[in-house]
Parts: structure tokens; C-alpha cells; sequence
């Protein structure tokens, strides 16, 4: 029993009150129990006051003006309860309005048999997603979304005709908030069968609708290193993202696997980790391959000159529809626009000169250690010709840059040896454009080892000016 529980039970107690949906679903699969539902038969606001102040100090506000709902947040948030009043004249005819079967469960807040009139709990045995009502998408398109996440997060099968039905409620997303649609697109690639869900929305009509972006990639055919599609190719670099997520070190090498976990396992944005941040990068990194595809008049090979700077803006501009938080969008768009630049350096004289890992990490600063992972992650799915050669290849030079990335995300870069306004009066020139130039000269150089006082860097900076 969660703790959230116990004080509902003694706040409540002696109130017609159910604990419902998701929450009685979750016992019974024996999951924590650290956020749950419960409907009253009476006022939601002094049920959910009378639980706050039970709880101490407990957080509690109105949630909804449509349905009357309430929210109480623990004061350590470790659990949180949304009130709600019961919708219908009984608990039944509130069951039967909910979304799906395994949803549709209640459980007297006092304790007692379930209450299960539309057989969720046998639905749950048999692994099996059925919407509560022919009316279930009519009533909140949310639900194709819904249906989708739920399928990879509880591991369960739609059948046939809920699926039918979400099939036909799809083109209503477009009138649902985004805000909601990413609240679902969020948890369904945060999963581990986000390629599931991604695939399941596609049979549903959904992507269209919520990611056409990602629906244009379909048959978009790619030169002879490549083995699918763009689309195809894009699924195959999230399972590979996963896989780095999951167990960074089986594929990195353990020299570093902590440290991969640690800064894959970090809050980012959106109620997002730096991990699951980087599964967004993995679905959006090739978005603009329809928009630059051309083919080469002397051999006919295909290209997409410039779909990594375009991609970025689409990246962007995809999760700004999306109403995601401006750190999440400048994250993304980082992992994209960057994305190609490891793979540039396979072709560059090995072991790369620190000054080319500097330039490289000054370029991907902020993603440094991710757009390395992501860069695997795209190489891995990429197996046409040659592709066991070119796999060996970058990930000689991924092992080598990622211990200098992850430094340099610990210790950040060098200090400047001189400040630009001192250089500039050294120099005898204006602060302007071309001192922006020098410092950073003069910092590759320093991150390089070839200057390490303020003297030696002061001649080579008299040195380059004079030399244009």
C-alpha cells in the first residue's frame, strides 16, 4: 500500500468514495502506487480538502473548471491524488465512460472486492487493450494517443474493433491541445517499445496527423550505404538510441558506461531525461531528407545536401507545434544540426589533432557527449555497402572523442589566458569581429597544448594578425 493511499483511506473514511482507473489497474499488476484517481459521490473540493489536510501541509488546487476535479500533492510529492466528482448517477454508469477496460476498475476507498462491470481485470489477464464504450474516441480523440501508450507501457494488445475505432477518430488529433499530444508522444518514446508505438501509430493513422514530418520519410529511398528507407532508417536509429540508453557501456566499452548512465539519466526539459531528449534527436535527425534529396547528374547517386541545418529548424519548429519548452527545442536542434559532424572526421588524418577535437567540441557545445552517442547510434542502422568498414571506422574515432567530450562537459573549457578587450589594446586594434577570431584561435591552441601563457599567446596573436 502507498502511503498516498493510507491517508486517503483515513481522510475519506465514512465518504462514498472509489479508488479508480489507472491506480486499481496498477495494483493488480503489483506496480508503486504514487499517483491515483479517485471519484466521490458528492463535493470534489472538500473531499480533496479534507485529504490535504490529512496528508499535512499537502498542496491542493482546482484542476479542472470543466469536470470539477482537484489535485492534492503530497508536501515531499511523493504521491499526488486527483479528486474528481462521479460522473452519472452510479459508479457503473462512471466506469462505462472512462477509456478502456483496464481503466474502468474501481475499488471502495475503504477496501472491498473490485468493482469490474465491463471486465477489466479479465482484459488485463489476457494481455488485451478494449476501449469501455462505443463512444471512447467520440468522446476524447486524446484516446488514439492513449491507446498507443498504453499498449507499450503496460504490454498490452488492441483488439481488432478498438482499433478499428481509433482508426477512424484519428484525424480528430488535429483538434486536440498540443500540448496534450505531446503529454502522450513524450511517454510513448520514453518506453522501451517506443518502435512499437511508433509503428502502432503509424497502422493507426495517428502519425499523419501528430508527426507528418516523420509519416513523409515512408519511401524516401537513400544511396547504396543504406539499407532502408528513411523511415525504416530512422526506426532503426531509435532501437539503436535505446540500446545506448539502456546500456551505454555494452556498446561504448565500460571505460566510461558510468559516466555514459550518469549523463543519459539527467532531468532536461518536458519531464524529460538527457536519455529519452535524445530519442526525439533520433526520430527528428533526417527529417528534412525529403526537402534536400537530389541526385548527382555524373553517377546518379543520391544525396541530402544540408538536411542536417534544415533538419534542426524542422526539429524545432516540430516541437514548438508541439508546445515543448524552449530548452527541449534548442536541445533537439542541437542533436540534429550536429549530428553529421563525427562522421565528417572518420575521413581526417587518426589519431585527429586536439585542435580538431576542440573544433569539434566547440562546434556541438551543450550535446557534445550526446551528438557523439547519437552519431553511433545513426552509423549503427546504417549497413549497406561497406558497412562493416565504415562501422569500425567511427566508432574508433567515437571511443576517442567521447572521453574528450565527457571531460569537457565535467571541466568545461580551458580559461581564456586573455580577455578581448585586453588583447585588443595589446594588439592596438578595435574589440570587433576579428578579436573574436583571435581568442578563438588562441583558445584551440591553449586546448591544444601549443600555448600555455599569456606571452606565447600574445606573440602567436601578433603573429596571425600580421599574417592577414
Amino acid at each position: 500500500m502507498s502511503d498516498g493511499l493510507e491517508v486517503a483511506r483515513a481522510a475519506l473514511a465514512g465518504r462514498p468514495a472509489w479508488l479508480v482507473g489507472g491506480a486499481v489497474r496498477d495494483r493488480v499488476l503489483g506496480r508503486s502506487l504514487t499517483d491515483f484517481d479517485l471519484v466521490v459521490d458528492g463535493d470534489p473540493e472538500q473531499a480533496a480538502r479534507a485529504l490535504a489536510n490529512t496528508a499535512g501541509r499537502a498542496a491542493c488546487f482546482a484542476l479542472s473548471e470543466d469536470f470539477g476535479a482537484w489535485r492534492v500533492v503530497a508536501r515531499d510529492k511523493a504521491w499526488q491524488a486527483d479528486v474528481e466528482q462521479l460522473r452519472g448517477e452510479t459508479l457503473e454508469a462512471d466506469l462505462v465512460l472512462r477509456d478502456f477496460t483496464v481503466n474502468a476498475i474501481a475499488e471502495p476507498i475503504e477496501g472491498g472486492a473490485p468493482i469490474d462491470p465491463l471486465g477489466g481485470l479479465e482484459d488485463l489477464t489476457a494481455g488485451r487493450l478494449r476501449m469501455a464504450g462505443p463512444s471512447a474516441f467520440a468522446d476524447d480523440p486524446l484516446r488514439v494517443l492513449r491507446l498507443v501508450r498504453m499498449a507499450v507501457e503496460l504490454e498490452l494488445e488492441p483488439e481488432p474493433q478498438t482499433s478499428r475505432a481509433a482508426r477512424g477518430y484519428a484525424g480528430e488529433l488535429r483538434a486536440v491541445s498540443a500540448e496534450r499530444v505531446f503529454g502522450e508522444l513524450r511517454r510513448i518514446l520514453a518506453t522501451q517499445r517506443a518502435r512499437h508505438g511508433i509503428e502502432l501509430m503509424g497502422e493507426l493513422g495517428a502519425t499523419a496527423v501528430v508527426l507528418g514530418e516523420l509519416e513523409a520519410l515512408r519511401g524516401v529511398e537513400q544511396n547504396r550505404f543504406h539499407h532502408l528507407d528513411v523511415y525504416g532508417h530512422t526506426l532503426e536509429v531509435l532501437d539503436r538510441t535505446i540500446e545506448l540508453q539502456s546500456d551505454p557501456g555494452a556498446i561504448m566499452g565500460e571505460a566510461h558506461g558510468i559516466e555514459f548512465a550518469a549523463l543519459l539519466a539527467e532531468p532536461l526539459a518536458n519531464e524529460l531525461t538527457r536519455g529519452e531528449a535524445l530519442r526525439w534527436g533520433a526520430l527528428l535527425h533526417d527529417a528534412a531528407k525529403p526537402l534536400t534529396r537530389g541526385v548527382r547528374p555524373q553517377d546518379g547517386r543520391v544525396t541530402f545536401i544540408g538536411h542536417d541545418a534544415r533538419g534542426a529548424e524542422l526539429a524545432r519548429a516540430v516541437l514548438g507545434r508541439l508546445r515543448a519548452s524552449e530548452r527541449l527545442r534548442a536541445h533537439v536542434a542541437a542533436l540534429v544540426r550536429n549530428h553529421l559532424r563525427l562522421g565528417f572526421l572518420v575521413h581526417e588524418p587518426q589519431p585527429l589533432s586536439r585542435r580538431t577535437v576542440y573544433s569539434y567540441l566547440r562546434a556541438c557545445e551543450s550535446v557534445e557527449v550526446d551528438v557523439t552517442l547519437l552519431s553511433v547510434a545513426d552509423r549503427l542502422a546504417t549497413r549497406g555497402d561497406r558497412a562493416q568498414e565504415s562501422i569500425d571506422s567511427h566508432m574508433r574515432v567515437a571511443h576517442e572523442m567521447l572521453g574528450d567530450a565527457l571531460r569537457w562537459r565535467a571541466e568545461g573549457r580551458p580559461q581564456p589566458l586573455w580577455r578581448g578587450d585586453e588583447l585588443a589594446k595589446e594588439l592596438g586594434i578595435r574589440v570587433g569581429p576579428r578579436v573574436g577570431e583571435l581568442l578563438e584561435d588562441l583558445a584551440e591552441g591553449q586546448y591544444a597544448g601549443e600555448l600555455s601563457t599569456r606571452e606565447q599567446a600574445l606573440a602567436y596573436a601578433r603573429t596571425q594578425l600580421a599574417s592577414g
